[in-house]
């Protein structure tokens, strides 16, 4: 599943949530594993908004695993959630 966050107000680490949440057919508050257990969600935040600065480098890909997921962040706030099996 890829989500693309349709309002730029809407932080990479919210749509990581609300793509979890999603996944699990639930709403983002019945998840009882915070984000934080699984990755910074301010280092996130701002990483992301550093790279969709503009920037030469390479393409930023964020990985990790939350809630049972494999979860990709790029740098354009795009969310991939796998499952992790």
């Amino acid at each position: 599943m890829s989500v693309k966050p349709a309002v730029r107000d809407v932080s990479p680490s919210n749509a990581v949530i609300e793509a979890v949440a999603a996944r699990e057919d639930t709403d983002s508050t019945n998840l009882d594993v915070p984000l934080f257990e699984a990755v910074d969600p301010e280092a996130l935040n701002d990483l992301v908004r550093t790279a969709d600065a503009g920037s030469d480098r390479s393409p930023l890909r964020i990985e990790f695993t939350y809630y049972g997921y494999d979860v990709s962040v790029s740098a354009d706030g795009s969310v991939d959630v796998s499952a992790d099996r």
